[in-house]
């Protein structure tokens, strides 16, 4: 007993204060990521999961996943959702993280307003983004109509060549916002007499902005990137209210396919393995984002 007061005498009592936090995430985050890892190695359906036959197969699951073209095709699916989704995310919410930067009237209500996107649920979202692309009363299709650039209604979500092309619009439309707040709180902390002594010395808007904006504001732009892929690569919930990974598997990512497999085909291991490959890209992005912050915090 002695001991343990002496160890938590000094520097080690906020150990305590942080062991709440890890028995939280020991319970509601490791054991179902440990669980998850045991499930994905043996075979569980829904014909043997009464039974209690939980038979391991080692990596066969995974191997039988890459060898499925339908998850090969959700691995290029969520790349190109996840890329797309960034560059304009992160360019529309730069250039307006500059505008409201400047000093003018209004400038913080608006920024303000530009929150309501990134606040409302992404489910609501979701379906609001579905009706504006319904073929017969989509606003979409009614305002192409009205100026004369389509005489038949566009089957935006239902064909192929457009479904996902409509899911990246509405999840730019949500990580805007996100994208401005950040950018813009960075912007904040460059001095402005770096931009006055360099137009003393003759240096134009694009050149302060390539010489002084861009590399101060590297740090919040790395981070910027790396949490905005986290939070892309594993959307579930707008994909599957808006398209529910259709058609013909056009839209489905990573998320989506591993809760099919899950809880539409009953195949719990199939679906386990999927969620693995998702959780092992994000750790290392996740990895990649302590090491971009560590490395910011050193400099």
């Amino acid at each position: 007993m002695e001991k343990i007061k002496k160890f938590f005498k000094y520097d080690n009592v906020g150990l305590l204060f942080a062991l709440p936090a890890f028995l939280y995430m020991l319970v509601f985050i490791g054991y179902p990521i440990i669980s998850n890892l045991i499930l994905s190695v043996q075979d569980v359906t829904v014909r043997n999961l009464a039974k209690g036959d939980k038979n391991f197969v080692g990596l066969g699951n995974y191997m039988t996943l890459f060898q499925d073209g339908v998850f090969r095709t959700t691995i290029t699916n969520t790349l190109k959702f996840t890329v797309f989704s960034l560059v304009f995310q992160f360019i529309i919410g730069f250039a307006l993280a500059v505008f409201f930067n400047k000093n003018f009237s209004f400038a913080k209500p608006v920024r303000g307003l530009l929150m309501i996107p990134w606040m409302i649920p992404m489910t609501v979202t979701a379906l609001i983004f579905k009706f504006m692309f319904s073929t017969d009363v989509g606003i979409f299709n009614y305002i192409l109509r009205s100026i004369g650039m389509i005489t038949e209604n566009v089957e935006w979500l239902t064909n192929t060549n457009t479904a996902m092309w409509c899911v990246i619009f509405a999840n730019v439309w949500i990580g805007i916002p996100f994208n401005t707040i950040l950018l813009s709180t960075g912007l904040t902390t460059i001095p402005q007499d770096l931009y006055e002594g360099a137009a003393i010395d003759g240096a134009n808007g694009i050149q302060r902005f390539f010489k002084i904006t861009l590399p101060l504001l590297r740090p919040t732009i790395e981070s910027v990137l790396v949490l905005g892929f986290i939070y892309t690569f594993k959307c579930y919930d707008l994909i599957y209210v808006m398209t529910s990974g259709g058609p013909v598997n056009s839209t489905h990512l990573l998320s989506t396919y591993s809760y099919k497999l899950s809880f539409e085909m009953f195949n719990y291991s199939m679906g386990s393995a999927a969620a693995n490959v998702l959780l092992v890209i994000l750790l290392l992005v996740g990895m990649l984002y302590l090491k971009i912050t560590m490395k910011g915090e050193e400099e």
